[in-house]
């Protein structure tokens, strides 16, 4: 609890010094960020990275506008899936060659999570999370209607035991590290570990974790996963999401959306399907060319960055957060929702407090954006590359303004937008 304007000033004086020492702080100026702005978001959209605007209208000016069809060859725009899935790739762990990006999140979990199920026929078995993002849990149903599959929704903490007593009978373990909620981190090896145990494949959503903290998922000897280019990665609004298979899986990748840009030759019009017989059957239709290539601009800015690093950040900007929410929100209503522990926080904390809506507003109001999930949780998400602890310690310091100001109580923090 705050009990003198010292412990403020000594928050303050933490906050620069973590500041001036953070090897990141360079990496801040590949963002454009808006002036007075403390963006807590980036864990639903991800801030504009410096290189997108000249990569974009070089794109429709030059590639569109001059080079027209021929772009496909002369710019590369027929590799580019592959080439942004491989520069993904870097920062999750996957060798070259297993990755690829293009089409929505949802599109490609749908194709990736059925064909996992059909590598274990007579497994009738699909566990997912109950507090999986809505898309996941959506398609895990679609999925198990389709295939004549049990889905069986067990959260992360008990799917290990479930796997066990099940052994031979899992098809796929479908889950994320994060939740997306809380914040909370699972043991992502444990688990992969577990389902390989029980006969299971392993399928991941990393949505919430792709470019905030390392993911080896070669080294954890995953199967498959899935993520989406607009949170950490800050591909843009709607950015492309991305798809890994594991090497081994990829010659009996049998997957439901077997468009032309997946075919062995797709220039040979064909009227029957040929997979390519490597990552690139993953490949499903003609990408969102613009895009993808805001995407793969994008990803520069992690470049000479390793993942360790952005993990060390990460943490040290999550617990300065709870510090600060502990000192100076005390009995003000809120409830911690994410893990103390830094080995089960992801780069997010969320705070629980029945007006979580207007409190949020009321804080964008003020130039520090965060969001809410319903009923009661107010998120706030923290990337590395740009997020600063004085970010951090201003928006405590507002929050606590506006609970015990009531200012977050005016008509026009009550009133919810389609978007919350």
């Amino acid at each position: 609890m705050l009990t003198s304007p010292g412990d403020l000033a000594d928050l303050t004086a933490r906050a620069a010094a973590l500041d001036a020492a953070d090897p990141l702080a360079a990496f801040r100026d590949r963002f454009l960020l808006p002036d007075g702005v403390a963006y807590l978001d980036g864990n639903s959209l991800g801030a504009l990275p410096a290189a997108v605007p000249a990569a974009v209208e070089d794109a429709v000016h030059r590639q569109w506008g001059t080079d027209l069809i021929r772009s496909w060859n002369a710019n590369g725009w027929w590799e580019a899936p592959v080439r942004t899935g491989d520069a993904i790739g870097r920062l999750i762990g996957a060798a070259p060659g297993q990755v690829v990006a293009g089409d929505s999140t949802s599109v490609q979990l749908f194709n990736t999570l059925l064909a996992a199920a059909r590598l274990r026929p007579g497994h009738r078995l699909l566990l997912t999370d109950p507090d999986h993002f809505p898309t996941d849990q959506y398609i895990a149903d679609s999925v198990g209607r389709l295939l004549g599959l049990d889905v069986r929704r067990v959260p992360a903490r008990d799917a290990a035991a479930v796997l066990a007593a099940e052994a031979g009978n899992v098809a796929v373990a479908a889950y994320a590290p994060v939740d997306y909620r809380t914040g909370e981190l699972y043991d992502m090896a444990a688990l992969t570990t577990a389902a390989h145990a029980a006969g299971a494949l392993m399928h991941w959503d990393l949505c919430h974790a792709a470019g905030a903290l390392p993911v080896e998922l070669d080294a954890l000897e995953a199967d498959f996963a899935v993520g989406c280019g607009y949170k950490y990665l800050s591909g843009g609004p709607g950015a492309p999401a991305f798809a890994y298979v594991a090497h081994r899986h990829q010659e009996d990748f049998d997957h439901p959306l077997t468009g032309w840009h997946g075919h062995a030759e797709p220039f040979a019009m064909a009227g029957t399907y040929a997979p390519a017989a490597d990552v690139t059957r993953a490949r499903i239709g003609t990408p969102a060319l613009l895009s993808l290539i805001a995407l793969e601009a994008a990803l520069t800015a992690f470049d000479g960055v390793e993942m360790t690093a952005v993990r060390q950040k990460g943490l040290s900007l999550t617990g300065f957060f709870q510090e600060c929410a502990d000192l100076l929100l005390d009995g003000l209503g809120f409830t911690p929702a994410t893990p103390r522990e830094p080995e089960h926080r992801g780069s997010q904390v969320a705070l629980r407090h029945p007006e979580a809506y207007p409190l949020v507003a009321a804080l964008t109001a003020r130039g520090v954006i965060g969001d809410m999930r319903a009923p009661d949780l107010l998120r706030f998400g923290f990337n590395a590359l740009y997020v600063t602890h004085a970010d951090v310690l201003r928006a405590v310091v507002e929050l606590r303004d506006i609970a015990t100001s009531g200012a977050h109580l005016a008509p026009a923090f009550r009133q919810r937008p389609t978007v919350t």
